[in-house]
């Protein structure tokens, strides 16, 4: 019976000295309180912090002209004056090169002159002005003669007013020839204008001029030296915007890649230049079968001309939701 009442003693002296060992977290000193909390603070507090827009690299990048032109003639003859030079900067319309015109501004000096007379003719009014006047004045003189006759019969004889009448009628065709004459006046004035701005056409196509704004880097002929219809004059490049163009993987060429910002750093002399921005202007729709490439395009702002086809670049889309490293 004592063994039994020593035992329970003994438990409860246990229970009680664990109940008091066991303190919760928040009786703690109040540092160990909030680094437990934030050991226990849930995931989505992480999640809530912004995302950082990615990048996608474009491998292969090289810069082409957009704007470039081999001037020709456009017709058959001897260069008179060849003006500009290799480098020389050039502005769209601007005198390249001469062919002799000689005999074509003669025709266009003869294709005038018959647009003047042609005009003169159309212009002129006097021959409606005359006949409307004849017009009138018969229709006044077959109204006194009609007047004449109902106030003393017989005073005009009926032969005299047929002939009036006769005269009146004569006048308004008159006046009508005249009014068709002026409109065949009129067509044959435009019919010269056309030959005259037709002689013009042939004249100014033996200027050859710059077709844009640009840099002459290659001059193919000479002063005296007879040139063909078709053949090469000039080239002329702009620089003023470029062309970056390069490969993507399949995956990631998607057509919403159109109007992305890209950007573009080049390496000069061991150094990075400053970055110059532009827009995705093409996604093509095809896939190289063997590299499993597609074809991306972005144009690029170079007014400054630091930029020049050929330069080994690095170009990234920016903003984009996965990276391809560059091979």
């Amino acid at each position: 019976m004592n063994n039994s009442r020593h035992n329970v003693n003994h438990l409860t002296q246990r229970r009680s000295g664990a109940e008091l060992s066991f303190r919760p977290p928040c009786s703690a000193p109040l540092r160990l309180c909030v680094s437990t909390l934030v050991l226990l603070a849930p995931s989505w507090l992480n999640a809530a912090e912004p995302a950082q827009p990615e990048t996608l690299e474009v491998q292969s990048v090289v810069l082409r002209l957009i704007a470039e032109a081999e001037v020709p003639a456009q017709e058959a003859g001897v260069l008179t004056a060849v003006p500009v030079r290799e480098g020389q900067r050039v502005k769209q319309g601007e005198l390249l090169a001469q062919i002799d015109d000689e005999v074509a501004q003669m025709a266009e000096l003869a294709a005038r002159l018959k647009f003047d007379v042609a005009q003169a003719k159309a212009t002129n009014d006097v021959q409606i002005r005359f006949a409307r006047k004849a017009a009138e004045v018969a229709a006044a003189e077959l109204e006194r003669s009609t007047e004449s006759v109902a106030r003393f019969a017989r005073s005009v004889s009926q032969s005299q007013l047929d002939v009036e009448r006769l005269t009146v009628e004569k006048t308004r065709l008159e006046v009508e020839q005249a009014e068709q004459n002026m409109q065949i006046a009129t067509l044959e004035m435009k019919s010269q204008e056309n030959e005259l701005a037709a002689v013009r056409v042939q004249l100014a196509r033996r200027q050859i001029v710059a077709p844009l704004d640009g840099v002459v880097v290659q001059v193919f002929v000479r002063l005296g030296e007879w040139v063909e219809p078709g053949q090469k004059a000039l080239r002329i490049v702009s620089a003023e915007r470029l062309k970056a163009e390069g490969f993507l993987p399949a995956d990631a060429a998607e057509s919403s890649l159109l109007g992305a910002p890209v950007r573009l750093t080049v390496d000069l002399a061991g150094e990075r230049d400053a970055p110059f921005d532009g827009t995705v202007t093409f996604v093509s729709p095809e896939v190289d079968p063997i590299t499993g490439q597609v074809r991306v395009a972005a144009e690029i702002d170079n007014h400054a001309g630091r930029l020049r086809p050929g330069q080994p670049v690095r170009m990234v889309i920016e903003g984009t939701k996965s990276v391809v490293s560059s091979q």
